[in-house]
């Protein structure tokens, strides 16, 4: 889906807004389905506009109960405004103070879009915090909850964050390596995509596009994400290969491009200068797939 198209399972979503009424919804405190729709809508434009970042760490901090009439569930606002922020890049790197503590709430749904902003904005002020929800390992931090498919953190956003931020230090690895152990293949994934990125080890890569193998679709699609935001180029003919929609596999082979590990390919490419032949190779993969 493009940029500014707009996503048919958005409460209150219908013609397209602009950004001053998408502003407008924002405020609008007491219709929480408005604020739900006009936060994803400010984030899903990548909005530049002086009020968006505000008004965004308002929403953030809104904490109501469940209102069935309302259209939305509870700390839907709040977890939208999170997913935002971590859209809107350096101009939102004001709100990582409300992210932080964001990531302290009860709220279960809320600490895993804080954890996915405050890696998508490479908040490095969050590689304790986050390091912290996974010290107990998979055992306590990774353990179901009693009554919910959920485990008692949301470890999969814990991980994929501290992939994201960079920060490879000896206590940061030492608290994601247990997890390539835990019995949900999901959890299994987003840990050797943080070791990946954190390390460019071979054997992280190798375990990813394992995964693609695996037998459920769901681990497919995972792994493939993975292997397209850590940028592992060795991954090109596997993920071409894979079992699942050539719309995800163009994602995870634009990942490769647009990440490239940092490599002189990925330069170029955004630079406009000749891409080297591993870019080139990717570029083609692509091409096969349209």
């Amino acid at each position: 889906m493009a940029a500014g198209d707009a996503d048919p399972s958005i409460p209150g979503n219908g013609d397209p807004i602009s950004e001053e009424e998408a502003l407008r919804r924002l405020r609008l405190t007491d219709d929480p389905s408005a604020q739900y729709y006009a936060a994803w809508w400010l984030g899903r434009n990548r909005s530049t506009h002086p009020d968006a970042v505000p008004l965004l760490q308002e929403a953030l901090r809104q904490r109501r109960p469940r209102d069935p009439g309302a259209g939305v569930e509870e700390n839907a606002v709040a977890r939208n405004a999170a997913r935002a922020l971590g859209k809107l890049g350096q101009s939102a790197q004001a709100a990582i103070p409300d992210l932080l503590a964001t990531l302290e709430d009860e709220d279960h749904g809320l600490r895993e879009a804080a954890a996915r902003a405050l890696g998508d904005l490479r908040a490095q002020a969050a590689v304790e915090p986050l390091r912290r929800r996974l010290a107990s390992g998979p055992a306590v931090a990774g353990a179901q909850q009693p009554g919910t498919p959920r485990l008692q953190e949301p470890c999969e956003a814990l991980l994929e964050a501290l992939g994201e931020i960079g920060v490879a230090e000896p206590p940061v690895l030492a608290v994601i390596e247990p997890f390539v152990a835990h019995e949900r293949p999901l959890i299994r994934s987003a840990a050797y995509r943080a070791l990946l990125q954190l390390t460019q080890e071979r054997r992280w890569g190798d375990q990813l596009v394992q995964l693609l193998q695996h037998q459920q679709l769901q681990v497919r699609r995972a792994a493939l994400m993975d292997l397209g935001a850590a940028g592992w180029r060795e991954a090109l003919e596997p993920i071409a290969a894979t079992l699942a929609e050539n719309s995800l596999k163009l994602i995870a082979l634009r990942g490769l491009v647009e990440q490239g590990a940092g490599s002189a390919g990925g330069h170029a490419a955004s630079s406009g200068e000749a891409p080297d032949a591993a870019t080139v190779a990717v570029l083609d993969a692509m091409d096969a797939l349209l």
